[in-house]
């Protein structure tokens, strides 16, 4: 009998840019050689020079995301796009369409919710060593706070199953959403894989739309933001013990001359080290509290993610899932 095309997953391309003209037509038109059958969606972030028309022209689904920062289009294109696999990229030309196949074949065969592609030789930076250094940075601090399911947490080319991306509240509005996306997939302790992947330069006319430090400074905020929702304790602990040590810094000469003298002299230090002790007891019971509501809120999104309906099981080969996503792949087989 003939095999529909229904028996094969149904793929979006996720394409976030602003100011990509110089290169978006060639990614979509790399994309669609890729994977013919994948729908291609461009949210064009209040660019103004021609990138949605070149996506248009090159055979993509275009639409405008009014408020600036790629996570506030993130956000739209998971709640607009129905898929059973996405694939997010960037517009820039820096990650090759012809490893989307990689890409999504390494999902389905693991059996994970997200991939991401590490990009290979990014810490020789893109042009830029500030970028460099804040990758090693920012990827240490991550494998310190939150564990080490990740090497690259900032690379944009990923792939998502269908429970991740609708279980993902994407609250970040700017380049922080990468950091936000591993957060959740640690949090919950969903299935996740990565790739190693070369990493392209920008073309000549493309430039980077990151500042090192303003964008670093926001990546550093929303870390201490997402450690405080989903490790509270850990977050007021060391606010605790910071109160703590200032507290005994004060504390111990005005102890040391009472037992010295039996007098206290320094009657302000003594209330001001005795206030700092107690608000160091107030943010540990804080931190035990919160860690409580933490978890309880922990179990509700994998709750969640559970309840989300999975591609059916005819939709996902079993074997050999490569040629299932060339070119030619919903033409009939002969019974």
């Amino acid at each position: 009998m003939a095999r529909s095309r229904t028996n094969h997953p149904d793929i979006a391309v996720l394409l976030p840019c602003y100011n990509e003209a110089a290169t978006i037509g060639s990614v979509v038109q790399g994309f669609r050689a890729t994977l013919p059958d994948a729908a291609i969606h461009v949210y064009d972030n209040n660019s103004t020079d021609g990138t949605a028309l070149q996506a248009m022209l090159a055979g993509a689904q275009v639409v405008r995301e009014r408020r600036q920062g790629k996570g506030h289009v993130v956000r739209r294109m998971f709640a607009d796009i129905e898929a059973d696999i996405y694939i997010i990229a960037d517009g820039d030309g820096t990650y090759a369409p012809g490893d989307a196949e990689e890409l999504v074949r390494t999902l389905l065969t693991e059996r994970a919710d997200m991939v991401v592609g590490t990009r290979r030789g990014v810490h020789a930076d893109a042009g830029r060593q500030g970028h460099a250094f804040g990758n090693r940075l920012f990827n240490l601090l991550y494998r310190t706070i939150f564990g080490p399911d990740f090497t690259d947490i900032f690379s944009g080319y990923r792939a998502f199953s269908r429970r991740f991306v609708k279980s993902f509240p994407a609250v970040s509005g700017g380049f922080e959403i990468e950091t936000e996306m591993s957060v959740h997939a640690s949090r919950l302790k969903l299935p996740v894989s990565e790739l190693e992947l070369d990493y392209g330069r920008r073309p000549e006319g493309s430039h980077s739309k990151l500042s090192t430090f303003r964008d670093g400074a926001k990546i550093l905020w929303m870390f201490a933001m997402l450690m405080k929702e989903t490790r509270p304790f850990a977050f007021f602990s060391a606010i605790s013990g910071l109160f703590m040590l200032a507290s005994l810094g004060f504390m111990t000469p005005v102890l040391v001359e009472y037992f010295e003298t039996g007098l206290v002299s320094r009657m302000p230090t003594w209330v001001l080290s005795t206030a700092l002790m107690m608000i160091a007891f107030m943010l540990f019971t804080a931190g035990v509290i919160l860690d409580s509501v933490a978890r309880a809120r922990a179990e509700q999104l994998r709750i969640h993610y559970m309840s989300l309906e999975t591609p059916s099981a005819a939709k996902l080969p079993d074997r050999q899932p490569a040629p299932a996503l060339r070119a030619g792949r919903g033409k009939a087989d002969a019974a």
